[in-house]
């Protein structure tokens, strides 16, 4: 599966928001039905993981941790626990519930960002406030990728 792209669009008075049409056949396309919901460890946005992939990282997760350290286990239910399952209805729509709009800070215009296995849901203006400069951007992937030739 690969999300590729920034889409903007709105969320309704109810929270409801359309999965953008291009990230709706990618899922068609391999078969996923769910998605799973969470907000992002690191940044202030949400992370939509079809519901296979969120597996995938679940059992990588469970495999590095072990069930007998409290601080691990502490760490595995966090990641877990604060989830949302999600299907999408019938013309493609499905909820953000409040608290992760809060958490997010989105109030109607959002930005669907493809993350190759994962859709990020961003605030427009968060997504202005959080996006790396170019400069920036091609220091830091001369930095990754130029230093040795593959």
């Amino acid at each position: 599966m690969r999300f590729l792209g920034n889409i903007e669009a709105k969320i309704d008075a109810k929270g409801r928001a359309f999965l953008p049409a291009t990230f709706r056949k990618v899922l068609q396309a391999g078969g996923e039905e769910r998605l799973v919901l969470r907000k992002d460890v690191f940044q202030p946005c949400l992370v939509l993981y079809p519901e296979s992939v969120w597996n995938e990282q679940m059992d990588l997760m469970r495999s590095r941790l072990s069930r007998w350290n409290k601080q691990q286990q502490a760490v595995f239910r966090k990641f877990v626990s604060e989830v949302e399952l999600l299907t999408l209805d019938g013309n493609g729509r499905f909820l953000i519930p409040k608290r992760y709009q809060h958490m997010a800070e989105i109030e109607q215009d959002i930005k669907f960002t493809g993350m190759g296995d994962t859709i990020e849901i961003w605030s427009v203006r968060q997504a202005e406030e959080q996006q790396m400069a170019t400069e920036d951007f091609g220091q830091a992937l001369e930095e990754l990728m130029g230093g040795d030739a593959l």
